[in-house]
C-alpha cells in the first residue's frame, strides 16, 4: 500500500474551483471536455485558461472523449495541459502514434471501464503506453455512452486483481466518498483516487466536504 494516497479532484469547471482545489491538498485535478454524457463539460479555451493557472507541482488532467491519436495530441497541446486522461478504450495501433505525437513531458493515462473481469485484460495492452491507469464506472458501450462521472461503484475485487497485475499506478475512481475512502483504500490499494459529485454541493465544488474528504483519505 502506498505511503500516502494521491488525490485528484474532477470536473473542476472555473479558476476558483481549481484554487480551491489545490488549497485543499489535491494532487491533481480534472478538466473535461467534451463528452457524450456526465457532468462537469466545459470548453477547451476554460480548459486552458484554467490549467494555466495551477501551479506546476499540481498534476492537471484534459479528459478527452478522442480516440484517434492525432485529434488526442492536439485537444491536450491547445489546452496546456500536462497530463491527459483517454476516457476511451482506443485502437491499440493509436497508442505508439501518441507517444510520437505528445511532447514528451505529458503524461499518459488510460481510464478503463471496469464492467467485469474482462478489464484485466487490457492491462497488457496499455501498459507500454502509459503512466498509469484509471479505473471507472463507465459505460462505453451504452446506447449513449458514459465515459465516468457516473457516481457508482464498480466491482473492487476486479480493481484489486487489475492493482495486482498492473506495473503502473491505478487511480481508483466511480462512487468514492469519505464514508466509503477507507474501504477503497483498504480493498483496492490504489496510487490515487479520483472523485467529482461526492465534494459537491448543488453541482458547486465545496470546502466543507473537501475538508472532511481529505482527512477521511489520510486516516
Amino acid at each position: 500500500m502506498n505511503a500516502r494516497t494521491r488525490i485528484k479532484i474532477c470536473c473542476i469547471s472555473s479558476v476558483e474551483e481549481a484554487d480551491l482545489a489545490v488549497r485543499c491538498g489535491a494532487d491533481a485535478i480534472g478538466l473535461v471536455g467534451a463528452m457524450p454524457s456526465g457532468p462537469g463539460v466545459i470548453d477547451d479555451q476554460l480548459i486552458r485558461e484554467i490549467a494555466a493557472s495551477v501551479p506546476p507541482a499540481v498534476a492537471t488532467f484534459l479528459l478527452t472523449e478522442r480516440t484517434r491519436a492525432s485529434e488526442i495530441a492536439e485537444h491536450v497541446k491547445y489546452c496546456g495541459t500536462n497530463t491527459v486522461q483517454v476516457v476511451n478504450h482506443i485502437a491499440p495501433g493509436e497508442w505508439p502514434k501518441l507517444v510520437e505525437q505528445l511532447p514528451s513531458a505529458t503524461r499518459r493515462i488510460q481510464v478503463v471501464h471496469v464492467e467485469g473481469g474482462e478489464a484485466l485484460h487490457l492491462v497488457e495492452q496499455y501498459a507500454p503506453f502509459v503512466h498509469a491507469f484509471l479505473l471507472d464506472s463507465g459505460r462505453p458501450s451504452a446506447e449513449v455512452p458514459e465515459l465516468g462521472g457516473t457516481g457508482r461503484v464498480h466491482d473492487w475485487e476486479v480493481s484489486a486483481q487489475f492493482v495486482e497485475r498492473s506495473p503502473k499506478p491505478v487511480f481508483l475512481a466511480g462512487g468514492i466518498n469519505a464514508a466509503n475512502v477507507q474501504d477503497a483504500i483498504s480493498q483496492v490499494s490504489p496510487y490515487g483516487l479520483d472523485l467529482c459529485s461526492s465534494v459537491r454541493v448543488d453541482g458547486k465544488l465545496s470546502h466543507d466536504k473537501l475538508i472532511e474528504f481529505m482527512r477521511s483519505a489520510q486516516v
